[in-house]
């Protein structure tokens, strides 16, 4: 028996090593097909990189958020590289039963660590085996975050924790019976018993189970490794290994999730220059080699975990995105087309092959024939990615909030749409009248400028326009970015109006540019039109330069208008001109209304007073959560309003529920499943609330309208409200009307009802 262990052993040894070294060079080559980043974006700080790294592996920071699944599976992930000693004991043990590692065989701590990884391995799978079980997808099984993974693989790599953790702790008992060890010995303190058990029997049996689990120990780890290095895209196992680049290379060092600003466009590893674009450049990604080699790593490091597949909006409606069935596809096709790009294969912009036949005699038909699928297109055109996943996302960003390894899915979905839109114009034809009306008129409902000031008419305070009643924003605290829904969509023109009043009544001076404020291009860019949004963000980076005195001579004069502020109602606008207009030249600081309004109510310049009675519930906007990570704020406000009992939704905050119009989603129809909205709502309605807020005027629109259906449908009491949160302070700000007072006053209390 011992020596057949050890040949066995030995053999899977050697050729596991080789083949996993072929595989590591494999997939490095293979990360190398994609196209290069910026330089220094990927690189810069490394050893904030490395402390990111850190944090995140130890602490578990995102896998923590699921509660009992993070602690079993930090004890599987420590003791995975925690316990790789325990290889090299047991091919000791495999040669001399009682042998001991080196200095740290018969050291108390290590034996001790030993014994409690060991264990706590064991047991952190047998946990994650069991919610496996319980979460198993029933057909269709959308419910299930691990529908569409793959369950063979991931039973396959369970087995082997499964396994290799028992062996670990038997041999370890095993040594404590051979070295007669007693009861007083911490190194042996969960253990024991099963010592004290096996102390019973003669050295040729206790000599023989050394020799078993060791073998079984050493064959099942290389029998892994041999799988794996065979199946290079099996990413319930290569995660483990290819985790640690993906958040190194993260987007942010300091390990903020990759949201809030869009990159830019690159091509070839460059920005592209949108004032002389190269003749070779190419926009978007048509191809999945045209993905940066952080995106292939990126696909390649998805664990099928489906946390963010659970926490998508368009999934959650049943509509075909799932953010990993959409890496799970790319990654399958990129593995798929590699042997074929490996051999210089490729098409050139005009679709022509760029390999040779010579090249490409000896590539598999395979891969010849997986190099032939559209990247996007209908299963009919078997496509890799059909069109309706692409346009089901709403930019939410709860995947990349969810990804424990910190896939950038929104930035891929993007590019992909920047090629379907920039050189294909192919896209949901509706949002065609937004690019339409944003081009010629600066906001996608196609008004005229002068319309966007019609607001201020409604007010009984004078709102300053820059150019017209101040010539620049020297003398002003805030400039209010009102939005082309703040100032053209009657419902969130209730939230201007409101906010406008509040500054007015806490002293604060803004003023606003007026007609000369354009659509800062959130939608265009997010829906794909990078050109546009280029044009559109140009414009408005040069106005705010000039009213903030950034063309001033004058260095003093310069630096007192420069430290202006930006304000804005929308979370889009405010994400855009905040984390966007800086890759413009526009460097400004800006914050969101909620945040001015809590300042303003903390130094006692709005002081609620008048009750608002009701259960309110609040709807987090994921441009304002998520991706800006402002949460507070709102809250905060509405605690301040006398009267108001507040509850949350189930989803809120990190995992709060989109409306349905980010991403562009504003301007489209929505033909499948349910619609987000309505989800949402009906969320909200399950708590009886007698208002809904939110803080975000996209928002607004959304649960109004999906409110005001379920009223028509008798699904929804009649006194249900949808506002702002600076309407309800607005209305605690204010005293009560006088009862001998203005009678049209008493009849309208603010807010009205929207409708």
């Amino acid at each position: 028996m011992q020596l057949a262990a050890i040949i066995v052993s030995l053999v899977l040894i050697v050729v596991g090593v080789a083949l996993f070294a072929r595989a590591l060079l494999q997939i490095y080559t293979f990360m190398r097909l994609g196209q290069n980043v910026p330089a220094g974006t990927r690189t810069d700080e490394p050893v904030q990189r490395t402390v990111t790294v850190a944090k995140e592996f130890l602490g578990h920071t995102r896998m923590n958020r699921w509660g009992i699944v993070g602690v079993a599976h930090w004890f599987v992930a420590v003791g995975f590289f925690s316990l790789l000693l325990t290889i090299v004991n047991a091919v000791g043990q495999l040669f001399q039963a009682d042998w001991l590692l080196p200095i740290v065989g018969e050291w108390a701590p290590y034996n001790v660590f030993v014994e409690f990884i060991g264990t706590m391995t064991v047991l952190g799978i047998a946990v994650l085996i069991v919610i496996r079980q319980l979460s198993r997808p029933d057909k269709p099984g959308r419910k299930s975050r691990f529908a569409g993974s793959n369950f063979g693989q991931a039973y396959f790599v369970e087995a082997v924790i499964l396994i290799v953790g028992v062996c670990i702790f038997m041999l370890h008992a095993l040594e404590g019976a051979q070295h007669h060890v007693n009861s007083y010995e911490a190194s042996f303190f969960i253990s024991y018993p099963v010592v004290s058990w096996l102390e019973g029997m003669d050295v040729s049996t206790l000599q023989n189970l050394t020799y078993f689990f060791a073998g079984l120990k050493i064959a099942t780890s290389f029998i892994w490794m041999i799988t794996v290095a065979l199946k290079t895209d099996m990413g319930v196992a290569w995660h483990r290994f290819l985790a640690f680049p993906n958040i190194w290379f993260k987007r942010n060092a300091d390990g903020a999730v990759s949201l809030g600003a869009l990159l830019p466009m690159t091509s070839g590893g460059k920005e592209i220059d949108w004032e002389d674009p190269g003749e070779d450049d190419t926009f978007g990604v048509s191809q999945v080699e045209q993905f940066s080699w952080k995106g292939i790593l990126d696909f390649s490091t998805c664990t099928e975990c489906g946390r963010c597949q659970s926490q998508c909006p368009a999934w959650n409606t049943g509509k075909p995105l799932s953010p990993k069935l959409l890496i799970m596809s790319l990654r399958d096709h990129a593995h798929a087309k590699a042997p074929y790009l490996l051999a210089g294969g490729g098409k050139d912009m005009e679709g022509n092959e760029k390999a040779t036949e010579e090249q490409l005699k000896d590539v598999p038909a395979a891969a010849l024939a997986e190099a032939e699928r559209p990247l996007i297109g209908t299963l009919e055109e078997n496509g890799v990615i059909d069109p309706d996943v692409l346009w089901s996302c709403t930019t939410c960003g709860a995947c990349v909030e969810q990804c424990p390894v910190d896939i950038e899915h929104i930035d891929h979905i993007v590019d992909m749409r920047r090629y379907q839109v920039m050189i294909e114009s192919a896209f949901p034809s509706e949002a065609g009248t937004m690019l339409k009306n944003l081009e010629k008129k600066g906001n996608p409902w196609g008004l005229a400028k002068k319309q966007r000031v019609e607001w201020t008419k409604e007010v009984d305070f004078e709102v300053p326009i820059v150019g017209k009643d101040v010539e620049d924003l020297s003398e002003i605290d805030y400039l209010y970015w009102v939005g082309c829904a703040g100032a053209l969509e009657d419902r969130a023109k209730k939230t201007t109006k409101a906010f406008a009043e509040l500054l007015h009544i806490a002293g604060v001076k803004f003023a606003i540019m007026g007609g000369d404020e354009k659509c800062t291009g959130d939608s265009a860019r997010r829906l794909g039109n990078e050109p546009l949004f280029q044009q559109l963000g140009q414009e408005n980076v040069a106005m705010l330069n000039m009213a903030f005195g950034e063309d001033d001579e004058d260095d003093s004069t310069k630096k007192a208008k420069a430290s202006k502020k930006i304000v804005a109602t929308c979370p889009h606008c405010f994400n855009t001109i905040a984390n966007e207009y800086p890759q413009l030249g526009g460097e400004y600081e800006v914050i969101h209304h909620t945040q001015l309004l809590q300042h303003l109510v903390d130094e006692g310049k709005l002081v609620p007073v008048t009750p608002v009675e009701g259960l309110i519930t609040y709807h987090d906007p994921c441009y304002l959560g998520r991706h800006n990570k402002i949460y507070t704020p709102p809250r905060e406000i509405i605690a301040k309003v006398p009267g108001l009992r507040n509850e949350e939704m189930h989803r809120h905050k990190e995992r709060g529920f989109c409306c349905g119009a980010g991403g562009a989603r504003m301007w489209m129809e929505e033909r499948i499943g349910k619609r987000i909205n309505n989800e949402r709502v009906d969320e909200a309605l399950s708590l009886n609330p007698d208002i809904v807020s939110t803080a975000c005027p996209f928002c607004l629109v959304m649960l109004t309208d999906s409110v005001n259906g379920k009223k028509n449908d008798g699904k929804a009491k009649e006194s249900v409200q949808v506002v702002d949160v600076s309407q309800l302070l607005l209305e605690s700000v204010k005293t009560p009307a006088d009862p001998s007072g203005d009678a049209e006053d008493a009849d309208q209390p603010e807010p009205a009802p929207v409708q």
